[in-house]
């Protein structure tokens, strides 16, 4: 009778349940960076498997959470300097919605989409790390690896922005 490989009789990592419950919210902030289903997706996936090859650092961590973001963040700079990032051409070719929709909050949620994507990246990563996920100034400054008091400004600067774009 063979004996059960050694792999499943290890137990998972004590970190681990924290690293799963971030995954919503890791998720909901690669896709405001991303813009897209698929490249959102493609960051997360890369973001746990930096997170995981690094997973004896881990009892270094003290907010497992932060910590995520911040890969996440660094990981999405990266994409940006090299210029990896997907992007689709909009054209006249490109077929439009036929009818507006008449619900106001459908609007307002657009209005607001395109507020966003109208501020500078480092205005909307401090202004979605804040609104979306709840984050404390010290936890977004340790995540983008910035001062607090510039997260602070951004995020003044980012607001006052949006209000007058919306």
């Amino acid at each position: 009778m063979a004996a059960a490989p050694r792999a499943f009789a290890n137990p998972a990592h004590p970190n681990a349940a924290e690293l799963l419950a971030s995954l919503p919210r890791l998720r909901r902030y690669a896709r405001a960076l991303r813009r897209n289903d698929e490249d959102a997706d493609d960051l997360l996936q890369d973001t746990l498997e930096r997170a995981w090859s690094r997973a004896r650092l881990w009892q270094g961590v003290g907010d497992m959470r932060t910590w995520l973001f911040s890969i996440m963040h660094n990981l999405h700079v990266d994409a940006l300097r090299r210029g990896r990032l997907d992007t689709v051409d909009l054209d006249e070719q490109t077929p439009e919605v036929p009818v507006a929709p008449t619900q106001g909050q459908i609007l307002v949620l657009r209005d607001l989409d395109a507020a966003l994507a109208a501020l500078p990246a480092e205005q909307r990563e401090v202004l979605l790390l804040t609104a979306l996920d709840g984050l404390a100034y010290a936890e977004i400054a340790q995540a983008l690896g910035i001062p607090i008091g510039t997260v602070m400004s951004r995020l003044s600067r980012g607001r006052e922005r949006l209000r007058g774009l919306m």
